[in-house]
C-alpha cells in the first residue's frame, strides 16, 4: 500500500494566497517536519503551542512557522488562540499529528472564495484499518447522527481539516475550548444559515499517541463534550 506521506502534493490549481493554516499542537515534534513542509507556499502556518514538553515549538520556528502560545489546556482552546491570532481572510484548520496532509486544504480554501460554500469540512477516508481505531469512528458516527438530528445537516464526519472566512467565524461567539469547539463551529454555523460542505480526504496513522481519541476514555469523553454542545440552545442573532 502506498503511503501517500511519501508522495508529493498534487493539486489542480495554485494555492490562493493570504491563507493562514491553525495547527493545534502538543508534543507533535516527531510530526511536525511532515506536517509544515506541506502547508502550501504563501501561506502562513500558525503553529498553537498548547504546552508541549518535547521542543515543538522550537522545532516549528525552526522550519518556519509561526509559533503562538496557548497555556489552557484544550483542543478548542488552542484552535480558538489560532483563530484570534490570524489575521487572513480565510482560516484553515488542520491537525498537527501527520494524520491530514494540509495540501489537501487548496480546493477548500477555492470554494470559499468562489462563495459555493461559507464551511468546508474534510471528510476522512481512512487508508490503513489502523488510521482511525473502531472506538473513535463509533463516536464519530453517534455525534454525527445527533447532528443530523439537531441541525439537519448530511454531514458524515466532524474531522478537524476544514476552512472558512476568519471574520464570519469570530461572530460565531465559539465558547467551547474543549473537544466541543470543532462541533459547536458545525452547529453555530448551521444556526447562522451557513453553506457547509464536506470532501473526502486521505487519513493517515497519526504519529505518536492520540491525546482525544486515543483511549475508549478519551473517546467518550470527548463525545460528552460534543453532547453537550448539541444541548446547548440555539444562538439568537439580532
Amino acid at each position: 500500500m502506498i503511503d501517500v506521506r511519501r508522495v508529493n502534493v498534487v493539486t489542480t490549481s495554485s494555492p490562493p494566497p493570504g491563507v493562514d493554516v491553525v495547527l493545534p499542537c502538543l508534543n507533535e515534534a516527531g510530526a511536525l517536519p511532515w506536517v509544515l513542509a506541506r502547508v502550501p507556499a504563501g501561506w502562513r502556518a500558525l503553529v498553537v503551542d498548547n504546552g508541549s514538553t518535547d521542543g515543538s515549538a522550537d522545532v516549528a520556528r525552526s522550519l518556519g512557522a509561526t509559533v503562538v502560545r496557548e497555556e489552557r489546556r484544550g483542543f478548542g482552546a488552542a484552535c480558538h488562540a489560532g483563530l484570534l491570532a490570524a489575521t487572513a481572510d480565510v482560516v484553515c484548520f488542520c491537525d498537527c499529528d501527520a494524520s491530514l496532509d494540509p495540501g489537501r486544504l487548496v480546493p477548500f480554501v477555492d470554494e470559499v472564495r468562489a462563495g459555493r460554500a461559507d464551511l468546508v469540512l474534510g471528510r476522512r477516508r481512512p487508508l490503513t484499518r489502523g488510521a482511525w481505531p473502531v472506538h473513535a469512528r463509533a463516536g464519530n458516527l453517534a455525534l454525527t447522527r445527533l447532528l443530523r438530528r439537531r441541525t439537519g445537516l448530511r454531514l458524515h464526519d466532524l474531522g478537524p481539516l476544514r476552512a472558512a472566512r476568519r471574520e464570519p467565524l469570530l461572530a460565531l461567539g465559539l465558547t467551547d475550548r474543549r473537544s466541543g469547539y470543532p462541533l459547536q463551529m458545525v452547529v453555530r454555523a448551521a444556526d447562522a444559515g451557513w453553506r457547509v460542505t464536506e470532501h473526502d480526504v486521505p487519513y493517515l496513522p497519526r504519529t505518536g499517541a492520540s491525546k482525544v481519541t486515543g483511549t475508549w476514555r478519551g473517546t467518550w469523553q470527548a463525545v460528552r463534550d460534543m453532547s453537550a454542545v448539541l444541548n446547548e440552545p440555539p444562538v439568537v442573532r439580532v
